[in-house]
């Protein structure tokens, strides 16, 4: 799980492979729950979604800071 304020030391490039590699576990554990009907960790589904909404967030800054800083 990441925490804001890791993600803010993170480049722009690392914040879209983060968000990228957070996708492909939610659709793994999504695969996962449909195939079995049960997880081992369903707390699991609820931190991958927040960590891609941290990700988000904290890209869409980055990307405002940039573009109005120049």
């Amino acid at each position: 799980m990441y925490k804001a304020k890791e993600l803010r030391d993170q480049s722009i490039e690392e914040l879209e492979a983060i968000y990228e590699d957070s996708c492909k576990k939610l659709f793994e554990l999504n695969n996962q729950f449909r195939s079995q009907k049960k997880r081992e960790k369903p707390h699991e589904m609820k931190h991958t979604r927040k960590d891609i909404a941290r990700t988000l967030t904290v890209l869409s800054e980055k990307r405002h800071t940039q573009t109005h800083s120049k």
